[in-house]
């Protein structure tokens, strides 16, 4: 017994979580705080999380070309999983700049909104760090818990009980099939590694015709596809999008869909890649499937929130492509695609948190009329964020797209590539229908409820300034993609 704490104690290492670590810690002082905190003073829970997000970023930005092993393998902080902190954090700073004045708005300033951003984040991290199966399915739920409780946040809001109530009964579910996948492979295996099951597959070459091994892939695939609403897993997405409080909303479409394509690529990439063809077939086809039902959906809708939500869905089918293609160009091109989505994404949204009225009233293009001409800054800066959104030079969504589009090509997917640029210009018509209702309708209200805080404004100054900067220069970005490979 004696030499089995040894052994355990021997292979634990801080370092390799450290990123969370400190993240977590924060977390828990904030609800410690929250305790003495009157009700309703939520501003400074949340400068102590953006303190706590700044300094988690230092220390993963630190981490970077410094690999850690911990807790016998099961977690790796290699400039992987430091390239998807670094996404997480991003998302998370700009949403918590984007929150405090709106809760106030709404009526619901409620101090745990802040720990729960910060678990969430951590939740990410342990998945886009963990190196075994187990890892990433406790990161998963430290994530989809905390998004559970943020979606229903809004508890005198029925649309916001129906998103949380959504949400769970669906990602519940959607995590049953990833824990059956997870047992099934390791009744192939032996072991829930994901380096190890790749090994174990390399060297008994039968097993990969194993309908164990086939069913478990499946399965673990449908688990991943839900958490990053590729069709036909995205039906949740729509009214939890829509029902959820704004900065949760533009939170969940970043953080977490790139967490789930973080331990996607690993899992897949790593422990099934002998399955690659399999899975290639099968990503295929649901990346167009992806593109054209998110693409051709958001086209009918009004509500901007449920238009960017099947916006979402159609950009989880280019980032498909780029896993369907898995060679260099297409898996860094993902990374790099995921980053640019946080920026341009969470812009779009925190132009909706200070368009929007209380009772999120306002966020329909009937309620866009004129908005351009009466608060130029938002119109030019939600304009600057829809061109991203297109994939139009000179912005990231452009540079993104065309790496993952490159990557296919190099891989010899060249009808999939003519595709996703296809789909791209059938977005162009809802993108471009939201500009022509700010600058080409009369407007028909003047706008004075907008509140310009502080926060929202440098939240959309940062994600204008990153959405340019990526898409004019988006070589060191890049190259530090290429080096975040495994």
């Amino acid at each position: 017994m004696e030499n089995l704490v040894q052994m355990a104690l021997q292979n634990v290492n801080m370092a390799a979580i450290m990123p969370s670590l400190v993240l977590c810690c924060f977390g828990m002082l904030l609800l410690m705080i929250n305790v003495f905190m009157p009700r309703g003073k939520t501003t400074p829970a949340a400068l102590i999380s953006l303190v706590g997000l700044a300094v988690t970023f230092v220390v993963s930005i630190n981490a970077w070309n410094h690999p850690e092993l911990g807790f016998a393998g099961h977690v790796a902080l290699d400039n992987f999983a430091t390239f998807f902190n670094i996404i997480f954090l991003i998302a998370a700073f700009l949403t918590v700049l984007m929150s405090d004045n709106y809760l106030h708005r709404e009526g619901y300033p409620v101090g745990e909104f802040y720990p729960l951003i910060l678990f969430t984040t951590a939740g990410g991290m342990w998945m886009a760090s963990g190196t075994d199966l187990m890892t990433i399915f406790l990161g998963l739920e430290v994530l989809s818990i905390s998004l559970y409780v943020l979606a229903g946040m809004f508890r005198g809001q029925l649309r916001s009980n129906e998103a949380g109530l959504k949400y769970f009964l669906l990602g519940a579910f959607s995590t049953g099939f990833l824990l059956y996948g997870t047992a099934l492979l390791y009744g192939v295996a032996g072991t829930t590694n994901v380096a190890d099951i790749g090994f174990y597959l390399s060297a008994h070459g039968k097993m990969l015709a194993n309908p164990m091994t086939i069913a478990g892939m499946l399965l673990l695939a449908i688990g991943f596809l839900f958490k990053i609403a590729a069709v036909p897993f995205h039906m949740w997405t729509p009214d939890v999008y829509q029902g959820a409080p704004t900065p949760v909303t533009a939170f969940m479409s970043a953080g977490p869909k790139a967490a789930a394509f973080a331990a996607l690529m690993r899992v897949f990439i790593l422990g099934l890649g002998g399955l690659q063809a399999d899975w290639t077939s099968l990503l295929w086809f649901l990346a167009v499937l992806t593109m054209f039902i998110g693409n051709v959906t958001a086209i009918y809708q009004t509500n901007l929130k449920r238009m960017l939500a099947y916006s979402s869905i159609a950009h989880a089918g280019y980032a498909l492509v780029g896993l369907v293609a898995a060679n260099a160009i297409g898996i860094s091109g993902i990374l790099f695609y995921m980053l640019a989505y946080t920026f341009m994404n969470l812009g779009a949204f925190a132009v909706l948190v200070l368009a929007g009225k209380q009772g999120e009233e306002n966020l329909t293009l009937e309620g866009f009329s004129g908005f351009g001409y009466k608060r130029p800054f938002l119109g030019v800066a939600m304009t600057i964020f829809l061109f991203a959104l297109m994939g139009l030079p000179p912005t990231a969504g452009f540079a993104g797209k065309f790496y993952i589009f490159a990557g296919a090509v190099k891989a010899g997917y060249i009808w999939l590539a003519i595709l996703g640029v296809l789909n791209s210009a059938i977005s162009l018509y809802y993108y471009l229908r939201v500009m022509v209702y700010m600058y080409f309708r009369e407007p028909q209200e003047d706008y004075g409820w907008v509140n310009m805080n502080v926060g929202t404004v440098i939240s959309i100054v940062l994600a204008i300034v990153g959405v340019l900067y990526l898409g004019v220069v988006p070589g060191k970005i890049m190259e530090m993609a290429k080096m975040a490979l495994f």
